[in-house]
């Protein structure tokens, strides 16, 4: 019996190592495949990007991706020159320098024209305006945080104007 307790011993430890050698293996294995899976997702992941990217890059020019509207809120150019004929009828009705008298005087009554309100500090006012003809104005105005566009029509008599809002559109 004495004899055999070291054999019984023996056949434990081998068992409970051949037992652990097996978990061993078998735990590297699935380890082994989760790590292939999430390769695989990560490939996948990296995929549906390049493909969102490019798509917005396709949608999208990259300069509208910024708020700050084009040119520092400039119009295009061509817009707002008032012609000879528009001069002449503005002058009649007393004005000296018609588009320079307007925009002055559109400057002057800016803070009653904004249809909104400044935030976090900061206080609505014109940043850029143009004359279209002898009735009507446009307008963009903001306060560095929000912003709109707003189409004005203009009335001159005996040299005084008046402004209304025609049209409000906010950014």
């Amino acid at each position: 019996m004495k004899s055999t307790l070291p054999w019984i011993l023996a056949a434990v430890f081998l068992f409970l190592a051949i037992y652990f050698y097996w978990q061993k293996n078998e735990t590297e294995s699935r380890l082994t495949i989760a790590d292939n899976q999430v390769a695989d997702i990560n490939t996948e992941l990296e995929q549906q990007s390049e493909a969102t990217d490019s798509l917005e890059d396709m949608m999208l020019p990259p300069d509208t991706m910024d708020l700050v509207p084009p040119g520092g809120a400039a119009f295009v150019d061509e817009l707002g020159t008032l012609s000879q004929g528009d001069v002449q009828r503005l002058q009649q009705k007393g004005l000296q320098n018609p588009e320079s008298d307007l925009m002055n005087d559109l400057n002057r009554k800016q803070s009653k024209l904004i249809p909104a309100d400044g935030v976090l500090g900061g206080s609505m006012a014109i940043r850029d305006s143009r004359i279209l003809n002898d009735r009507y104005a446009m307008a963009y105005y903001e306060d560095g945080h929000n912003g709109g566009y707003m189409l004005l029509k203009y009335t001159v008599s005996n040299g005084k104007i008046n402004w209304n809002v025609v049209d409000n559109s906010r950014l």
